[in-house]
């Protein structure tokens, strides 16, 4: 098992659409959300996820083809 997180950061048009909570739905993960700033035009997520590393992997790069960047948090720097 791994646990892993990241930056995501949400343009205007996806802050409503609920992608954490399919990723939790569509990949072995556990979803934990370390910290947020939501407004009306950006949305940043502090998220980590605990899995095996494929599953990670993969939940990384459907959230990446959703149109939201995502950027690994160095280790420590949210806890």
């Amino acid at each position: 098992m791994a646990i892993q997180r990241f930056y995501l950061t949400y343009n205007e048009e996806l802050i409503k659409e609920p992608l954490i909570y399919e990723v939790g739905q569509k990949f072995e993960v556990v979803t934990n959300i370390r910290g947020a700033s939501v407004s009306d035009h950006i949305g940043i997520v502090a998220l980590e996820l605990d899995g095996k590393q494929d599953q990670i992997d993969a939940a990384v790069e459907w959230i990446a083809s959703r149109g939201v960047k995502v950027e690994p948090i160095e280790k420590n720097v949210i806890e």
